[in-house]
């Protein structure tokens, strides 16, 4: 009871401590990326090893920051709220990866021939849709930007998330089913199912209090 009591009360220095640990932690994946490439490690498909990783990271860095909310109020640890911003945009950090490896490898940085791969898979539309949308969030994630937008507008905005990441799901549900490898997927449906559960049972019940 003692460590969970000292966990929920961290000071604003412990969490400046976390933060930075977090942030290195965050990185690791790219560094181990970037050895890699260095080292000429990445397979028989270089492209596909980029794609994939980057992808993967992704996503599990938009589940995190989805289960923040959740798990701080199952926990009382109010401190998670700030570590949010930074898990959130490490997520687009991977994002833009993902798509700089589409769009540089694939296709050579050729915006035309780009296009008409977006429009002609599905798989990748939704992808792309979902990065798109992620961009406002990323621009407006900083203090001054909520200050200009307004409390309400920002947090209206930032709801966005519950769509993109039901759309990142299923850009990665449809690249694995041609592959008929969809355990990681489903892993992922399940996870982001239980967080919007958990989101929408919380507000209903602050909603129901007031």
């Amino acid at each position: 009871m003692n460590i969970i009591h000292a966990i929920r009360k961290l000071t604003t220095r412990q969490v400046g401590i976390l933060k930075a640990v977090l942030f290195a932690a965050s990185l690791l994946p790219f560094l181990r990326l970037a050895v890699f490439v260095f080292l000429d490690k990445l397979g028989a498909n270089p492209i596909e090893f980029i794609t994939r990783n980057t992808g993967d990271w992704t996503l599990y860095f938009l589940c995190i920051t989805l289960a923040v909310t959740p798990l701080r109020r199952l926990t009382g640890w109010n401190w998670l709220i700030r570590l949010r911003r930074m898990i959130g945009l490490f997520s687009f950090f991977y994002v833009v990866l993902h798509f700089m490896t589409f769009f540089w490898f694939d296709h050579f940085f050729d915006v035309e021939e780009m296009w008409k791969d977006v429009i002609k898979r599905p798989f990748i539309t939704v992808g792309f849709i979902a990065f798109v949308l992620l961009i406002p969030l990323a621009v407006t994630s900083t203090n001054g930007m909520v200050r200009r937008l307004g409390g309400k507008r920002w947090q209206w905005l930032h709801r966005l998330m519950y769509v993109i990441l039901p759309l990142g799901i299923l850009h990665f549900w449809w690249m694995k089913a041609g592959k008929n490898l969809l355990a990681q997927p489903i892993l992922f449906a399940t996870i982001v199912s239980i967080l919007l559960l958990l989101r929408m049972f919380y507000k209903f019940r602050s909603q129901k209090a007031m």
